[in-house]
């Protein structure tokens, strides 16, 4: 059987993950956008990303991360979304939902969290599951969300770590750690980035994240080595204002 494609975590990850005090007012701190990469192997385009960020009727918002890769005889195509409530600068997710199909066995997890009642939703397998979550508890995709809205809070912060509940619904802490600051030219065009780094001795995988300042700390660039095999990059392409989404509520 063919192996699937490295999965490319799209954005990322205070001290220790102090969330920054929500504001008493709900103001839309990021305006709905959405923003399209260009996925790299070994300098050659394989395929192409896209994050969204939509409001719903609900007064909750939706963020999803989909990407498409063609790369010889592997095709890899995943499709994640967060349902978050957003209240100032904190992110707290209500539902997560996660689609691979490809080269591979395909996946598809579907959870539903009750933070205030300490208990999350498998729905794919009908379940529940009591889990005592941290406050500042993330999804695998909200954490995204939440780590630029800490970077625009304290742009001057260094460590950064987010309590993430995996698709098992075991928790594990996400560390990335300030790398310097770096000017790159990418395909949407010469920017200013911050570069941070995520390391998994485990896994024997590092991860590099760079976001722009002037974007409101946009993640522009992600590149992922495992072992001594570069792995797939992502790089921005063009990232556009968005009217807020009329989506039915969910």
């Amino acid at each position: 059987m063919l192996k699937s494609l490295p999965y490319i975590p799209l954005l990322l990850s205070s001290l220790t993950f102090s969330v920054v005090a929500a504001d008493k007012e709900n103001s839309v701190m990021i305006p709905a956008f959405s923003a399209k990469y260009t996925l790299l192997h070994k300098s050659k385009s394989v395929g192409e990303a896209t994050r969204e960020l939509s409001y719903l009727d609900n007064g909750l918002a939706q963020y999803s991360y989909h990407t498409n890769i063609e790369w010889l005889i592997f095709s890899d195509i995943r499709e994640e979304t967060s349902i978050v409530k957003l209240e100032g600068h904190k992110v707290t997710p209500t539902s997560y939902e996660y689609l691979r199909e490809g080269t591979g066995s395909d996946k598809h997890y579907k959870w539903r969290y009750d933070t205030d009642n300490n208990s999350a939703v498998d729905e794919r397998k009908d379940r529940t599951k009591s889990i005592k979550f941290p406050e500042n508890i993330q999804d695998p995709l909200s954490y995204h969300l939440q780590h630029r809205l800490n970077m625009m809070a304290n742009p001057k912060q260094e460590h950064f770590v987010y309590p993430v509940i995996k698709t098992s619904g075991s928790i594990k802490n996400y560390v990335y750690q300030y790398d310097g600051e770096e000017e790159l030219m990418l395909p949407y065009g010469l920017v200013k980035t911050i570069k941070l780094k995520r390391e998994v001795i485990e896994k024997n995988r590092v991860t590099y994240a760079w976001f722009a300042p002037e974007l409101d700390y946009l993640l522009v660039k992600l590149h992922q080595i495992k072992g001594d095999v570069e792995q797939f990059e992502a790089q921005l392409k063009s990232v556009t204002s968005t009217v807020p989404a009329k989506a039915k509520s969910k």
